[in-house]
């Protein structure tokens, strides 16, 4: 799926859920088309404290996300580094086993 439609619909499932919250919370009469001050309020309210509550939600789930991005990381650049380091040391391993046997006999190689 596309990312930005993703990113719509997720949105609109929130804006649907915050909608369906606070309007069961505030609103008790419909007897009127339109809201009564108090349930104005009161949807204004619970709309406010759902988007600061998001919002911090928000912040904390980007800084434990950049700390667990850092740690992936420098685990993956320390796996890198000790990878390197034994394909070095299958490489000496392999000159230092081939090296002997080529000196051993002028002329002939032995193996």
């Amino acid at each position: 799926m596309d990312s930005n439609l993703r990113n719509l619909k997720d949105f609109l499932t929130l804006y649907n859920k915050v909608t369906e919250l606070c309007f069961n919370r505030c609103v008790d009469n419909l007897s009127q088309r339109e809201l009564f001050d108090q349930e104005k309020t009161c949807v204004d309210r619970c709309v406010t404290k759902f988007a600061r509550f998001n919002q911090s939600m928000m912040k904390s789930y980007v800084d434990v996300q950049t700390k667990i991005n850092a740690k992936r990381m420098e685990e993956a650049e320390q796996a890198a580094k000790l990878i390197a380091e034994q394909q070095q040391q299958q490489q000496k391993e392999v000159v230092t086993s081939v090296a002997p046997a080529v000196l051993t006999t002028p002329g002939k190689l032995s193996l």
